[in-house]
């Protein structure tokens, strides 16, 4: 799983029929001081995030069939399972 934040939703005319009545929001992967690393990337969100929020997204295809119970070929790699209230770094 990644720490993310949300950027914002994503609106496509055209897509996949999986997608059909879900929200896709581009997320940009943080560290446990919310400073960016990596790249950005769209995730399927399953748990009503929005710009802003610090949020858990799993990237493991098999993880995301068995959530989404969708069976064996979904076109969803990238699923938001939860929203993150506090991140706590011990020293």
């Amino acid at each position: 799983m990644k720490l993310c934040r949300v950027i914002g939703p994503v609106v496509a005319t055209a897509k996949h029929k999986a997608y059909a009545g879900r929200k896709l929001l581009s997320v940009q992967p943080v560290d446990e001081h919310g400073a960016a690393t990596g790249s950005s990337f769209l995730a399927v969100d399953d748990v009503q995030a929005g710009p802003g929020d610090v949020v858990l997204v799993m990237q493991e295809g098999n993880g995301v069939r068995q959530l989404l119970k969708m069976g064996s070929q979904v076109p969803i790699r990238s699923l938001i399972v939860g929203i993150v209230d506090r991140v706590t770094v011990s020293a």
